[in-house]
């Protein structure tokens, strides 16, 4: 596995959570725009983490347009054990 990019890459999305709570907590007019974009950001984040864990750094330097669409998507429900 990639540890290297799968850390940055849950850092990210750790960052991005941190900030959507704290500006959840303090901002009472959070609004459901605010909430796609972080969340979409989030999201994209962890599944990067996910369907990138095999990639070799090059693919990871390279992140041609096929791999970073691929990357962001969405695992499938049986990838990620949540298939019960």
């Amino acid at each position: 596995m990639n540890l290297e990019y799968i850390l940055y890459n849950l850092k990210e999305a750790k960052a991005e959570l941190d900030k959507m709570i704290k500006k959840i907590e303090k901002d009472e007019n959070y609004d459901s725009g605010e909430f796609v974009v972080a969340i979409s950001h989030l999201y994209h984040h962890v599944n990067t983490a996910w369907n990138s864990r095999n990639a070799s750094m090059n693919e990871v330097k390279e992140c041609s347009d096929k791999n970073f669409k691929k990357w962001h998507k969405f695992p499938k429900v049986d990838e990620i054990l949540l298939d019960s």
